[in-house]
């Protein structure tokens, strides 16, 4: 008798959307890095994680792969979960969550909670 195996996680359930986009400003607040500001690099939807700069730094080991690329020691940036970072509003610098607001054309666009500045503007 063969026996199925079901896939568990959260990894299937994990709704493909962030909160942050890619070249948005942040900040961590949590971790280690809490309290570090920085831009978002790369954004992974279905895994609800992102790289941000200059956080979570990482030391990684290279083998030399010939000429064009040398062998060393390189440093660069992890990612980490969505939910530990916050979106810094560019109008008053604070971290905020989205909000929702629909222009008068009624195309919806990401607004800062706190002082209700368009981010998307």
């Amino acid at each position: 008798m063969q026996r199925s195996f079901k896939r568990s996680g959260r990894k299937d359930q994990v709704n493909p959307k962030l909160h942050v986009r890619r070249d948005d400003n942040v900040v961590v607040i949590t971790g280690v890095a809490k309290g570090k500001q920085g831009k978002v690099m790369k954004a992974f939807p279905k895994l609800g994680r992102v790289i941000v700069e200059g956080v979570a730094v990482v030391t990684k080991h290279q083998k030399a792969r010939g000429q064009g690329m040398p062998g060393g020691i390189i440093h660069k940036e992890a990612a980490i979960d969505a939910s530990n970072v916050l979106l810094v509003c560019p109008k008053c610098g604070k971290a905020t969550r989205n909000a929702r607001a629909v222009g008068a054309d009624g195309v919806k666009s990401r607004s800062c909670k706190k002082c209700g500045a368009l981010i998307d503007a």
